[in-house]
């Protein structure tokens, strides 16, 4: 863990060896804190007891700015002019003790942050977004840790296309993965990479040693754990054909917008619209993205399944419930409530 104050210099803590880092948080709760793309650092902050009472997230605070691309490296290079050393972005950061050239390359990354925390809070001042930025920065910290996921084994890549037989198998030998996994406390890449695990759906081993013959698998590691392996494809098997996984998993929201046209030609007349007034706040707003104005999907809902009255107070009630920010639903109430009253 990598953190850089002002006057302070940088420093870097490995909490493995340190798993209580009360005496930390006590000292910096009360600061704002500099992340780049927060969303995905607090959760595992919180896991070692760190939470913010403030934030800056500069990913975020480029996007509002409407800065072309939003990477750490290419933000330090647009605005303040310097190229960030790469290289161990993908390195095994499980390694124990990290060399010397990995350590040099972590302090790095945030030698510069609080610089960059400067040059984007004054972009987005002289473009009038800081209050957005507020508000935006507020509702990361209020969103608190993000739900578990439903049927985490659909993220599996490579996965599209199978059947439903097929997507059993894969369910049985990601869980056999996962288990694993968590045993050993390591990535379940790691362990079994996705590909090799569609692969092994796909050829359909009849028997332990056809499951060797696929690449991977005849790694030593693999070999010992073959019965492991085949035994979590048979019981993906063997699942009852009523209880089989569905190609995809029902949604609660409208169907997809390529579809619209077909079930309800006057909800795509009205996604239309909306759509086109975004585009035009997004010329308007310094190429902010338009899924940084409002949620995409809350548009979707809110166009196919119409609030009643349709006027500006039911329409703004809808995008508060939606989760929308205030400075959102200032910017778009006017033209959703007239993109809900066409047909």
């Amino acid at each position: 863990m990598q953190l850089r104050r002002q006057g302070a210099g940088t420093g870097l803590l490995d909490p493995i060896p340190l798993p209580d880092l009360s005496v930390l948080q006590d000292a910096i709760a009360d600061a704002e804190w500099v992340l780049h793309a927060a969303s995905q650092d607090l959760p595992c902050l919180a896991e070692i007891g760190l939470v913010p009472s403030r934030i800056f997230d500069t990913e975020l605070a480029a996007r509002l700015a409407g800065l072309p691309r939003v990477g750490l490296g290419a933000v330090v290079e647009s605005l303040l002019g310097y190229s960030l050393v790469k290289g161990h972005s993908a390195a095994d950061w499980s390694t124990r003790p990290l060399p010397e050239e990995w350590l040099v390359y972590a302090a790095l990354d945030v030698e510069v942050l609080v610089d960059l925390r400067d040059a984007l809070a004054a972009i987005l001042e002289e473009q009038g977004k800081t209050e957005w930025a507020r508000q935006e920065f507020e509702a990361i910290l209020a969103a608190g840790p993000p739900a578990p996921k439903q049927d985490p084994w659909r993220r599996t890549s490579g996965l599209q296309g199978l059947g439903r037989r097929q997507l059993a198998m894969l369910r049985a030998i990601w869980e056999a993965r996962d288990e694993l996994a968590r045993k050993r406390d390591i990535a379940p890449g790691r362990v079994l990479p996705d590909a090799a695990m569609v692969a092994a759906v796909q050829a359909d081993p009849k028997n332990e040693g056809a499951l060797l013959e696929l690449p991977v698998f005849r790694g030593r590691a693999n070999r010992r754990l073959v019965r492991h392996w085949f035994d979590a494809l048979a019981r993906g098997k063997a699942v009852p054909e009523d209880q089989l996984p569905l190609r995809s998993r029902p949604g609660d929201g409208p169907p997809a917008a390529n579809r619209w046209a077909d079930r309800d030609p006057a909800a795509a007349t009205r996604l239309q619209v909306a759509r086109a007034g975004l585009a035009e706040l997004k010329a308007k707003y310094d190429d902010m993205p338009v899924e940084n104005i409002l949620s995409p999907d809350l548009v979707r809902r809110i166009m196919w399944s119409p609030p009643e009255p349709r006027d500006r107070a039911g329409v703004e009630a809808a995008l508060r419930a939606g989760g929308a920010r205030e400075w959102q639903i200032e910017l778009t109430a006017d033209l959703l409530t007239d993109a809900a009253n066409r047909a």
